[in-house]
């Protein structure tokens, strides 16, 4: 590492104000924030000075990811596998499988979100702005396996340059920027995002893999989506050969769906790695599935959701947006009771989507982008709250 410092340290008069580079200044330093601490610290103002800066905290949101996103990478080929009739025993050939399938998402999603940031940060003369290194992740994350790249090439531009870089950049954003990117998906290509011809690569990929047209009887379907088109009174789900899924199989996560949200296991790991580090809150954390746990009990047992409030916690995107979204210390509520709030709202209004309205059998996108609109309103009462009651408590002195 001091033969690094070095190095960069004998190249940085090149890239400063007068240097042959000095028009990639904010390029360096991207890289060089990346790698060390800055040794910079503010000049004046009240702060609070610690160890860790936003680099360094977007990187342990990052390592707290790694678990969803290599067993979605194993899950892509393992429903592959499972569709194509193949030995599901082979762990290297599904892995290499799913490998092939996901890191081109995550490639597109780096060089097109990080391009236009490294753009904006040249035009402007700023540094580079360190919240793409979290979202650039989710995107490819959240997606199907089977969306195109150009579409999601399309959705990153527009999530980075419209519901970030407007705003202001990192910091300054009021949507969630990788659940724009999904609702852009969403709502402007919905066949590819909706469906059951979405969620299971079912073809080779670059001779990898086997021909899925040779097994009958496979469904692609998600569990949620089996239930939003299923009759009243149906609870029961099936994975990708007809099989009926038990609980077990959900919180592991062996099911077609979004790459990196099938295994809860995974995404519990990631999140005791975000509460023990202090990345994430726990009371929004905690609040997200209070709320989905009680609406979800409420439904099922008025009968209006054939499913248990668990297994509405266990299916889908909840426990990922619960976990990695909702959490995100930018777009979500900041006070402290405020979290508690927002949390709660966005677990019951995740179930109310969804019980309500089979159009949109996922939810948990649509809850946390319309709680992200609330949260300054959310942080504003309870502030004003505080303000009231500390001014009874003065009056009542005087």
């Amino acid at each position: 590492m001091k033969a690094l410092r070095n190095f960069l340290d004998k190249v940085k008069p090149n890239f400063e104000e007068g240097g042959k580079l000095a028009m990639f200044r904010s390029v360096f330093d991207g890289f060089e924030t990346f790698l060390f601490v800055p040794g910079t610290t503010a000049k004046h103002g009240t702060h609070i000075h610690d160890c860790i800066d936003s680099k360094r905290v977007m990187s342990m949101v990052v390592i707290a990811l790694i678990p969803a996103l290599l067993f979605g990478i194993y899950n892509v080929g393992y429903q592959h596998y499972l569709v194509t009739g193949q030995d599901t025993t082979d762990f290297c050939g599904m892995a290499v499988f799913g490998l092939a399938a996901v890191l081109p998402k995550i490639v597109v999603s780096y060089l097109v979100g990080l391009g236009i940031e490294f753009i904006v940060a040249q035009w402007k003369r700023e540094e580079i702005q360190e919240g793409f290194l979290v979202s650039g992740l989710l995107i490819p994350m959240i997606v199907p396996v089977n969306c195109p790249l150009w579409m999601l090439a399309v959705a990153t531009a527009f999530a980075v340059i419209f519901a970030k870089e407007v705003f202001g950049g990192t910091g300054m954003n009021i949507f969630n920027v990788a659940l724009i990117t999904r609702a852009f998906l969403f709502f402007s290509y919905p066949t590819a995002m909706s469906g059951d011809a979405v969620w299971i690569a079912t073809d080779p990929i670059l001779g990898i893999g086997g021909d899925a047209a040779v097994v009958d009887g496979m469904t692609g379907a998600t569990a949620l989506g089996q239930v939003a088109v299923a009759e009243s009174g149906l609870a029961t789900v099936t994975d990708a050969m007809g099989n009926t899924l038990s609980t077990m199989d959900m919180f592991i996560g062996l099911i077609p769906g979004s790459i990196g949200e099938t295994s809860k296991l995974a995404i519990l790991i990631g999140a005791v790695i975000l509460l023990l580090s202090g990345i994430a809150s726990w009371k929004t954390m905690f609040s997200v599935f209070v709320g989905g746990a009680v609406v979800g009990y409420i439904f099922n047992s008025v009968g209006a959701t054939p499913i248990t409030w668990y297994e509405h916690i266990l299916l889908g995107g909840f426990c990922f947006g619960a976990v990695f979204m909702a959490t995100d210390p930018v777009t979500s509520a900041r006070t402290e009771c405020g979290k508690y709030v927002f949390g709660f709202l966005v677990g019951a209004v995740a179930i109310v989507i969804r019980v309500l309205n089979p159009g949109f059998p996922e939810g948990m996108m649509l809850a946390i982008l319309l709680m992200n609109l609330f949260a300054p309103l959310i942080d504003n009462l309870v502030v004003q709250a505080n303000i009231n009651r500390r001014l009874k408590r003065a009056n009542k002195v005087k």
